[in-house]
């Protein structure tokens, strides 16, 4: 592509500070999962190809917009200098020009400056920029504050655990919305990850079927840690009994039937990291919920138990078991946050029930540094609260998110319809009142991103 002459193009910067080296951020970038890392939840992007990483040479193949519908962007890496500098050109996609030039520059012996700088031009010459040209700019400085963010996030967890050295981990579940994120972020640590899934075939993966206890055990062996994710979804309408018997058994018998091929190996794994949900304490009003409290009762506090109790063998077996009971998972990708996004954007949100029931949420990335630490932590094991420290009731959590969003949240959902909308499913889910403290996490010195929910949200959706 033929560069414009310099006044005929538009230069966007993003330069931030972190506390790393240069060579440790160019790293964390050269390493598979970056893109996938940097890509905000809210762009509709698709990889179609990629050839390489960063290295000159190396192509990336993308589908933009949703559906598929989109332009596709053709873009070609060059000018890498290892430790210092890459940068990646548009050969052809929306733009007419593009060019990205990444920098790493000293700022000391353990920080850098991380330098994005953009050329672009858009279509249409004057007539495009000046319809365009403001638009691109606010989309470009909330992508790239976004991208800032978790690139200073990511690194600073991965130094806190690099002790533990690389690791060999297995992942399950790994296409749902925790698992999706967790792959590229362990990657981008350093981390060799392969992914148990139940059906498919890729050179990252081993094949098994919970049912029938088929699995390739000689592939098992040598892992340093699994993380088993998987799980049927609890949320998306009534809970009939056909799925709550898939619920059930998709986390009591496949985690037995893990935990009986892991404990045969002839080496089995040092930790078994297993999810497990906050469902665990049941509706308890406004007591404060430690891991130490009795479990409560309903559907959820009895999966949850049976969940747990199930990775019993492991522990016995003299792996380190430790079962994440998660919060609200918040994520622009999915889960409660994005079901929330389109009625919340119209003015259309509002508190569920009387809204004083608490919500122990959690942002995804601290799900993914809690995952990652409860790896590298020897002395975290058993069950762990991983909620952000500061739990809000319902109408404090919707007339936040309205805030972000800049709409109003006053379109209230009585209890009376959520029964009779989701049933049983509503009233543990929506109206159940559950108040939970990381004590353990807290104790053993791990370090939230977002522990209150105002800044968690404004970077969840890139409203600064």
């Amino acid at each position: 592509m033929r560069r414009p002459a310099p006044h005929d193009t538009t230069l966007f910067v993003q330069r931030s500070r972190l506390a790393a080296s240069a060579a440790e951020v160019f790293e964390w970038h050269a390493r598979p999962g970056a893109f996938e890392r940097l890509t905000p939840p809210w762009e509709h992007v698709r990889v179609l190809e990629k050839h390489g990483g960063i290295e000159n040479g190396a192509r990336l193949v993308m589908q933009l917009g949703p559906g598929g519908f989109g332009p596709r962007w053709v873009a070609d890496h060059c000018d890498t200098i290892p430790g210092e500098q890459f940068r990646d050109v548009q050969t052809s996609g929306p733009f007419a020009f593009w060019e990205h030039t990444h920098r790493f520059e000293p700022a000391g012996p353990d920080a850098c400056w991380l330098d994005d700088r953009i050329e672009y031009q858009l279509p249409g010459g004057a007539l495009g920029a000046l319809a365009a040209g403001a638009f691109t700019q606010r989309k470009l400085q909330r992508m790239f504050e976004y991208r800032h963010r978790i690139t200073a996030g990511d690194v600073a967890a991965h130094a806190r655990a690099r002790a533990a050295g690389p690791l060999k981990i297995l992942v399950t579940g790994s296409t749902g919305l925790i698992g999706s994120a967790l792959v590229p972020y362990l990657t981008t640590g350093g981390h060799a990850v392969t992914r148990l899934i139940r059906s498919g075939r890729r050179a990252d993966a081993i094949v098994w079927e919970p049912a029938t206890g088929t699995i390739d055990r000689a592939a098992l062996e040598g892992f340093d840690a699994v993380i088993h994710l998987a799980g049927e979804s609890v949320a998306g309408g009534r809970w009939t009994a056909e799925k709550k018997a898939r619920i059930r058994s998709s986390r009591r018998e496949d985690t037995r039937a893990l935990v009986t091929a892991l404990t045969n190996l002839a080496a089995p794994p040092k930790v078994l990291v297993v999810a497990s949900a906050i469902g665990f304490y049941g509706d308890r009003g406004a007591e404060l919920l430690r891991e130490d409290r009795a479990p409560g009762t309903g559907f959820l506090a009895e999966v949850c138990q049976e969940w747990e109790a199930a990775t019993a063998p492991a522990a016995a077996h003299g792996m380190r078991v430790v079962n994440l009971r998660l919060g609200v998972v918040l994520s622009a990708a999915g889960g409660a946050l994005a079901t929330m996004l389109t009625p919340f954007s119209l003015g259309l949100g509002g508190a569920v029930g009387d809204g004083s029931q608490y919500l122990s949420w959690i942002a995804l990335d601290d799900v993914l540094d809690a995952a990652l630490y409860a790896c590298t932590t020897p002395t975290v094991a058993g069950p762990v609260n991983v909620v952000a420290p500061n739990p809000v009731p319902n109408r404090e959590f919707t007339a936040t998110l309205g805030r972000v969003l800049a709409r109003p949240a006053v379109v209230s959902v009585p209890a009376l319809a959520v029964r009779l909308l989701f049933g049983e499913m509503g009233d543990e889910l929506l109206l159940a009142s559950t108040r939970v403290e990381p004590a353990r996490l807290t104790a053993a010195g791990f370090s939230f991103r977002y522990a209150d929910l105002e800044p968690a949200l404004r970077h969840l959706l890139g409203r600064s």
